[in-house]
């Protein structure tokens, strides 16, 4: 069973705190919250913008730093958006807007929870899994991150999948050969061997995928059809 997580309710405000270019297309947005809570890895917020003519609009943001540190939401750019396009190319420190959060029980990691994660994430989808292995890793849990991108400049987070403090993952480029990166969408032989890291089925251990629905929907099938136990995944959408 999941673990149960309290979430926090009503509308509070917040204020952009600094910001940090994570791809071409991506950008993480740390916010200052009077008040704020704390959060579990893996939980989301609401974000409100109001313009100046008084119309708002919401979205949910997944929080892509650990617990015990601020608060950071990381967001890629949908070009037809109403919130994403102000989000990567307009916000700027001090800008002002309201949050409700942190929310969600099911996507979640906390310490205690030891077995070793298998993390796959799809695009922004990668968001919520940077707060689950950095809690993890702090604890000593075992992670193992395969990331799917269309391209090597939609890579997000790829400076600290390079470094040593980084999970050990493989990033698969769907549109692009680059060198450094594997090629292609995920297959089911790969997810099949995912979950027999040198040969030796792992005995116990949690997946946690999230991304674009059909990306989701993909993989879940393929972990599941490779012999993972129903209750060991988590799943979480966009879109």
């Amino acid at each position: 069973m999941p673990p149960r997580v309290r979430p926090v309710h009503g509308w509070r405000a917040s204020t952009v705190a600094g910001t940090a270019r994570e791809s071409a297309s991506a950008r993480s947005i740390r916010l200052a919250v009077a008040g704020w809570p704390g959060h579990v890895a893996g939980q989301h917020i609401d974000v409100r913008l109001t313009a100046e003519d008084g119309y708002q609009a919401t979205r949910s943001f997944s929080l892509s730093s650990a617990p015990g540190e601020a608060p950071q939401i990381t967001v890629e750019r949908v070009d037809d958006g109403e919130v994403s396009p102000y989000l990567v190319d307009v916000a700027t420190d001090g800008d002002a807007m309201e949050i409700m959060g942190p929310v969600g029980g099911y996507f979640v990691w906390q310490p205690g929870d030891d077995v070793p994660l298998l993390l796959v994430a799809g695009g922004s989808g990668i968001a919520p899994m940077r707060a689950i292995w950095r809690a993890a890793r702090a604890h000593g849990t075992p992670v193992r991150l395969v990331y799917s991108a269309r391209t090597a400049d939609r890579v997000i987070f790829a400076d600290e999948l390079r470094s040593p403090n980084g999970p050990e993952s493989t990033v698969h480029l769907t549109r692009e050969r680059a060198a450094g990166f594997e090629h292609g969408r995920l297959r089911a032989e790969q997810l099949s061997a995912l979950l027999r890291p040198g040969g030796v089925r792992e005995p116990r251990l949690r997946a946690y995928v999230c991304g674009p629905t059909a990306f989701v929907e993909e993989a879940a099938r393929g972990l599941i059809g490779a012999g993972l136990d129903a209750d060991s995944l988590r799943t979480e959408r966009f879109g």
